[in-house]
């Protein structure tokens, strides 16, 4: 590694040079710390690694560097490939698909007197996509949400133009309420669109809890088809579970009008090339791909294997729902309000 490769937060051979001629001039740590504008425990810390006994309490900058550059090419092994039990829990919670966020928080919960186990997750990030000596193994990527084989940044996508422009009520007269996400039953829907814009899957999520319902379009996405999936999975819900519904401006809801009795508040549209007005659906349409490839063809997933998927990521834990899954949330929330109707009624 070529000393410019090096990152800042480790000492460069000049720092020790000068190091060594403040040793000699016999400057305390403090005030040699404040010249270098480093840490005294950064300090501290060399001169501890560095002097050791047969340097005669002497600090040599060239021998310490040396040392330095030697250690930081050693291979380590992590937390995770220092101990089999862990290393298997982490493995076994990643071929479920739990993110490595979710597998930390899971390890405190789960072991709090374990602490050598309360790893965060971009330990388990690292170990996944490095693991030549985590004992895992890089397969483990296809279970992340992206999938990826290597990590990079990610991609804004381009502003895509309005491909329809629906003559209803905006976002911006949705009721007040609907951003609280104090109440079930405001819900964000959307496509996830497959091969050359041939197949779709229709995605529906509650703002409040979390819970993802999706809709089996294995014919067609048009309006009509949309609709027609609409109301069959709606109509299974109590009215009180239909408030609102927030979409896209998509032609597949050209004929919102003859669903606006399913949703007691009103269907609203979000504006143009703003896909962050519908955020709850847009993360989970990222959550999704994990499972429905993009430029793959959406019509061979059955309407079962839409509902194993749903429930997959209804049982996962999530960090906003102070670690609840939006099952528990979604069926907590409804039991609470199911007994503040009863005492209200009596």
């Amino acid at each position: 590694m070529l000393e410019a490769d090096r990152h800042t937060r480790y000492l460069s051979s000049i720092e020790r040079e000068r190091l060594a001629v403040f040793r000699r001039e016999g400057l305390s740590m403090r005030e040699i710390s404040r010249r270098l504008g480093r840490s005294p425990s950064t300090i501290s810390r060399e001169l501890r690694r560095n002097m050791r006994r047969h340097d005669r309490g002497k600090y040599d900058a060239v021998l310490a560097h040396a040392r330095s550059r030697e250690k930081a090419r050693r291979d380590r092994a992590g937390l995770i490939g220092k101990d089999p039990v862990l290393r298997d829990l982490v493995q076994e919670k990643l071929t479920l698909d739990w993110s490595p966020e979710q597998i930390s928080f899971w390890l405190r919960e789960t072991h709090p007197q374990k602490t050598s186990w309360h790893v965060c997750h971009e330990t388990i990030y690292q170990a996944v996509y490095w693991p030549r000596n985590s004992g895992l193994t890089r397969k483990l990527t296809t279970h992340l949400r992206t999938g990826r084989p290597l990590r990079k940044r990610r991609r804004r996508p381009d502003v895509r133009a309005p491909r329809f422009i629906a003559p209803a009520t905006l976002i911006d007269h949705r009721p007040a309420v609907v951003e609280e996400r104090s109440r079930l039953g405001d819900w964000e829907g959307d496509l996830i669109i497959g091969s050359k814009t041939r197949s779709a899957i229709g995605t529906l999520v509650d703002r409040k809890s979390g819970y993802v319902l999706l809709l089996h379009l294995p014919d067609s996405h048009s309006a009509l088809d949309v609709n027609a999936a609409l109301t069959a999975t709606m109509s299974q819900l109590p009215a009180h579970l239909r408030r609102t519904l927030t979409w896209d401006q998509g032609s597949e809801m050209s004929s919102h009008d003859k669903i606006a009795s399913l949703f007691s508040d009103g269907v609203f549209f979000a504006h143009p090339g703003k896909p962050w007005q519908r955020g709850s659906n847009e993360n989970m349409n990222g959550l999704l791909r994990q499972y429905f490839r993009k430029h793959s063809d959406l019509s061979i997933h059955g309407a079962d294997t839409l509902k194993v998927i749903a429930a997959k990521l209804n049982d996962r834990p999530r960090k906003r729902l102070n670690w609840q899954s939006p099952t528990q949330h979604f069926n907590a929330e409804l039991g609470s309000q199911q007994q503040t109707r009863v005492a209200t009624t009596a």
